[in-house]
C-alpha cells in the first residue's frame, strides 16, 4: 500500500511510475537544452569574428541533446531530436548564415552531422540495451539452469541417501564388481556374511575374499565374458576366516542407460540355517519316501506271489490233467513276468546310473523317438505332431536318458488315448537360458485331485503298470538341471512340459 502524500504536488510526482519520471526529466532537459542552444543564436548578433566564432561555438552545442537524446532514448529519440536541432537551426541560417550553399555549405554539412551522430548513438544505445537484454536473458536462462540442477542434485542425493538405506536394510549380502572382476562396493549384510569389512574387500577380486569360493569366481568370469546375462549358484564356500556358509547367489551383468557394460552386481543370501532345515526336510522325506516304498513294493510283490501260491497248491490238486496243469502254469509265468517288471523298474529307480553329458539336439532325439513310437501310436489311432522353434540352443544332456524322458511321456499319452484315439502336440522353444519340450495329448485328462501323486512312486492308472515311468523321468529331468511339470483339465488332455539348461557357448563348440 502506497503511503499517503503530504501535499499535492508530492502526490502527483509519487503517483508517477519511477521510468515515467526519468523519461519526463530526460525530454525536459533536451527541450531546455535545444531552447537555450537556439535562443543563443538567435540573440547573438551576427557582426564580427567574435559573433562568428559564437556561433560555431553554439552549432556544436546542439551536439549534446542529440548524442543525449541517442543514449537516452535510442536510435529513435537520436533521430528525433537532431532533426529538431536541425529545424531549429535552419532559420538562423537562412537569416544570418547566408543559407544553406554557397559560403553556407558547411552549415548544411553541419545538418547532415546531426542526423548522422543522432542515429550512430541510437543505434549504439540500441545495441547496448539489445546485449544487455540478451544478457539478462542468459542470466535469467543460466540461473533457471542453476535452479534445475540443484533441484537434481538435492534428488540425486536424497536417491542415493534412499538407496543406501535400502542397501542396509536388507539383510542379502549385495556387491557392486566393475569390469574387471573387483569389488566396488558392499553392504554391511555382505560384510557380516563374509566377515571382512568394504575397506579390505575394495579393490580385491571377488574370488580373493574366499579360500575357497565354490565356484563364484569362476562364474563371475562368464558373467563378465557375455557369456550369460545372469546366474543363479546354490554352493558352499569357505571365508578366509575359515567360516564355511552355504549361499545362494545371485549375478546380473551391469549396464549403464547406453547398455556400457559397467560390471555386475552380486547379491549373497546365507542359506545354512535353511540348509540345515533343509537337510532335515529331506531325511523325514526318505523315510516316508522309503515307507511308500516299502508299502508299494510289498503290494506290488504280494499279489503276485498270492497268485503263483495258489496255482501251486492248484496244480498239486489237479493231479495230472495236461490241459489244467497248462492254465496253471501260463498264469505262474504270467505273474513271474510281472515280478520281473517290477524288480527291474525298481533297479532302475533305486540305482540311476550317471548321466554322460553333452551337446544334444533335442530335435535329433524327438525325431528318433517319433520313428520308433508313431507305428504303435497309430495301432491306438493317435497322430503324433512336431513343432519345433528357429534357433533353438542345444542342451547338455545324456543322449539315451532323454529318449528314455521322451518314451516314457510319449506312450503315456498313446496309453492315455488308445480307447478314442487322438493327437499327441510336441512343441520344442527357448527363452535363451532354457529349452523347452512339452508333450501334450487330447485325451480324458487327469482329476485335480489325482494331479500332485503323477510322479509319486507306484501310482499308475492302469493295471499292468508299474508306477515308476513318471518317477524315473522326473529323476533324470532333475539330474540333468532342469525342472518338469504337468497341467491337465479333465476331458481336454495333459500336458507334460520339461526345461533343461541351454548348453553355454563353450560347450557346443566342443
Amino acid at each position: 500500500m502506497s503511503r499517503p502524500p503530504t501535499d499535492a504536488g508530492h502526490g502527483a510526482a509519487a503517483a508517477l511510475p519511477p521510468e515515467r519520471a526519468t523519461t519526463g526529466r530526460d525530454i525536459a532537459l533536451i527541450v531546455t537544452l535545444l531552447t537555450v542552444i537556439s535562443v543563443l543564436h538567435y540573440v547573438t548578433v551576427n557582426a564580427g569574428s567574435q559573433a562568428d566564432a559564437m556561433h560555431l561555438l553554439y552549432r556544436k552545442l546542439y551536439y549534446l541533446p542529440i548524442v543525449y537524446a541517442g543514449f537516452v532514448f535510442g536510435r529513435r529519440g537520436g533521430l528525433t531530436v537532431s532533426i529538431a536541432a536541425v529545424l531549429l537551426f535552419v532559420p538562423h541560417v537562412y537569416e544570418q548564415l547566408g543559407g544553406l550553399t554557397g559560403a553556407g555549405a558547411d552549415n548544411l554539412y553541419e545538418m547532415v552531422m546531426y542526423v548522422a551522430i543522432g542515429l550512430l548513438f541510437g543505434w549504439m544505445r540500441d545495441l547496448e540495451e539489445r546485449k544487455a537484454l540478451d544478457l539478462r536473458q542468459m542470466s535469467e536462462r543460466l540461473e533457471g539452469a542453476y535452479r534445475t540442477l540443484e533441484e537434481r542434485a538435492i534428488q540425486l542425493v536424497n536417491i542415493q541417501d534412499y538407496t543406501q538405506s535400502i542397501l542396509r536394510s536388507i539383510t542379502s549380502g549385495v556387491l557392486t564388481v566393475g569390469p574387471d572382476g573387483s569389488v566396488a562396493t558392499a553392504n554391511p549384510a555382505a560384510e557380516r556374511i563374509l566377515a571382512i569389512r568394504e575397506a579390505e574387500m575394495v579393490p580385491r577380486r571377488l574370488g580373493a575374499l574366499f579360500t575357497d569360493d565354490g565356484g563364484i569366481d569362476a562364474a563371475m568370469e562368464r558373467i563378465l565374458l557375455g557369456r550369460m546375462p545372469r546366474t543363479l549358484l546354490d554352493t558352499v564356500a569357505v571365508t578366509l576366516d575359515g567360516t564355511t556358509v552355504h549361499a545362494r547367489v545371485a549375478m546380473s551383468r551391469m549396464r549403464d542407460v547406453g547398455g556400457r557394460v559397467l560390471g555386475a552386481v552380486v547379491t549373497f543370501d546365507d542359506v545354512s540355517e535353511v540348509k540345515a532345515l533343509t537337510d532335515q526336510l529331506i531325511r523325514a522325506d526318505r523315510l516316508a519316501a522309503m515307507g511308500e516304498l516299502t508299502a508299494g513294493v510289498a503290494h506290488e510283490v504280494r499279489n503276485p506271489l498270492g497268485i503263483i501260491r495258489a496255482s501251486v497248491q492248484l496244480v498239486e490238486e489237479m493231479g495230472a490233467d495236461p490241459a489244467r496243469v497248462r492254465d496253471a502254469t501260463a498264469v505262474i509265468k504270467q505273474e513271474i513276468d510281472r515280478l520281473d517288471r517290477v524288480i527291474k523298474a525298481l533297479l532302475d529307480f533305486g540305482r540311476p546310473s550317471a548321466p554322460t553329458l553333452r551337446p544334444t539336439n533335442v530335435e535329433d532325439v524327438i525325431a528318433d523317438v517319433v520313428i520308433f513310437t508313431r507305428r504303435f501310436a497309430g495301432q491306438a489311432r493317435v497322430t503324433i505332431d512336431t513343432e519345433y522353434a528357429a534357433g533353438v540352443p542345444l542342451v547338455s544332456a545324456d543322449v539315451d536318458q532323454l529318449k528314455q524322458v521322451m518314451v516314457n511321456l510319449i506312450s503315456n499319452a498313446v496309453q492315455a488315448m488308445e480307447a478314442t484315439g487322438g493327437t499327441i502336440r510336441i512343441r520344442v522353444w527357448d527363452d535363451d537360458e532354457m529349452v523347452f519340450c512339452s508333450v501334450a495329448d487330447t485325451g480324458p485328462g487327469i482329476a485335480a485331485d489325482e494331479l500332485p501323486k503323477v510322479f509319486d512312486p507306484f501310482y499308475s492308472t492302469r493295471d499292468d503298470g508299474t508306477g515308476l515311468g513318471l518317477t524315473i523321468v522326473h529323476r533324470i529331468i532333475d539330474q540333468h538341471g532342469g525342472r518338469i511339470e504337468v497341467n491337465s483339465t479333465p476331458g481336454a488332455g495333459t500336458r507334460f512340459t520339461f526345461a533343461l539348461p541351454a548348453a553355454s557357448a563353450g560347450e557346443e563348440s566342443r
